[in-house]
């Protein structure tokens, strides 16, 4: 098992979807993330030098999600893990995409993927 750095319930505001009414305006989109890092050297210096900088990635996928204007939740999923991915020290990654009120009598849907460093 890895370790992992979590970045939970991420709520962004963009434009989802294939309809012409999700593409007027905004809408909620939930986002959590796993990266899959090695936190042993962090761990024993406890210097943030040698952390993943969660603020720095929250900061890109808040950034991207906001103004991508996708239209599947898919194609939002794999663009973070990407963005997620550039960081050489993260090893992989599980990103889920909700859209939470998307579909009557359920809370979200969504889409959850994992990736790794190739």
């Amino acid at each position: 098992m890895m370790d992992q750095v979590i970045i939970k319930d991420l709520l962004a505001r963009g434009v989802i979807g294939v309809n012409e009414g999700e593409r007027l305006q905004p809408q909620d989109i939930l986002i959590n993330v796993v990266l899959f890092v090695d936190v042993q050297k962090a761990a024993q210096s406890d210097r943030i030098d040698d952390c993943v900088d969660y603020r720095t990635v929250t900061k890109k996928i808040l950034t991207y999600a906001e103004k991508a204007e996708r239209f599947t939740v898919e194609a939002l999923t794999a663009d973070i893990a990407k963005i997620c991915l550039e960081d050489a020290r993260v090893q992989g990654v599980r990103v889920r995409v909700e859209k939470p009120g998307a579909v009557r009598f359920s809370r979200s849907v969504g889409v959850e993927i994992e990736r790794f460093q190739s």
